[in-house]
């Protein structure tokens, strides 16, 4: 996983690299109003939203950590994160998205985000690689200190100087949506749906 790929997609898979980059953003909505109508649907469990945090907040964590460091398009960010990692913001989300799955124990849910991952964000982050590989010269040589995805245990040595955390960067960044997105969507799943369940009880 940490050899950098260079062969050149088919056709087909430039085309479709290109659609994704565009449709992620309203098939994320799409997703989001499915969660919904599915949230609506699904009977509560307090347990499993209570053991979706375990996965929620380090996914926020993550994302906001990350979003401290990149310098998008301006240079091949290395440390915080990224020595551990190539693509934290897409692991912060993955564990988001898992954790949300978790909460409502929906089947459905699970399936569109798994659909979601592999059919829109694993061509989106190649063709961002494709784009860094063209832009920074070093990005071969990352590739091979650091994987894709899943993180090395140890951050990935670097001749780059020790960054930190910048929090100018995680507000341009508006990383804040982020965790502001999950506290509403825990509020409904706390207390909205259980005061509706108990104000459709008394109706009936």
């Amino acid at each position: 996983m940490n050899e950098p790929t260079q062969s050149q997609p088919s056709a087909f898979m430039e085309r479709w690299q290109k659609v994704a980059r565009r449709i992620r953003v309203p098939l994320g909505f799409l997703t989001a109003a499915l969660y919904l109508f599915e949230w609506w649907r699904t009977p509560t469990h307090m347990k499993a939203i209570a053991a979706s945090l375990l996965l929620v907040i380090p996914g926020v964590w993550l994302r906001g950590y990350a979003a401290g460091y990149v310098k998008k398009n301006r240079e091949l960010t290395q440390t915080g994160p990224y020595a551990f990692t190539r693509n934290p913001l897409y692991l912060g989300s993955i564990l988001i998205a898992m954790g949300f799955a978790v909460a409502l124990m929906n089947w459905v849910v699970a399936l569109a985000l798994a659909f979601m991952f592999f059919v829109i964000y694993v061509p989106v982050i190649a063709s961002e690689e494709r784009f860094l590989r063209a832009t920074f010269p070093g990005f071969d040589e990352y590739c091979r200190r650091v994987p894709r995805l899943f993180p090395r245990f140890t951050p990935a040595s670097s001749d780059t100087p020790a960054g930190s955390f910048s929090f100018a960067l995680y507000l341009r960044h508006r990383e804040y949506n982020a965790a502001i997105g999950a506290a509403l969507l825990y509020l409904c799943l706390f207390f909205l749906r259980p005061a509706l369940d108990l104000l459709v009880h008394r109706l009936h």
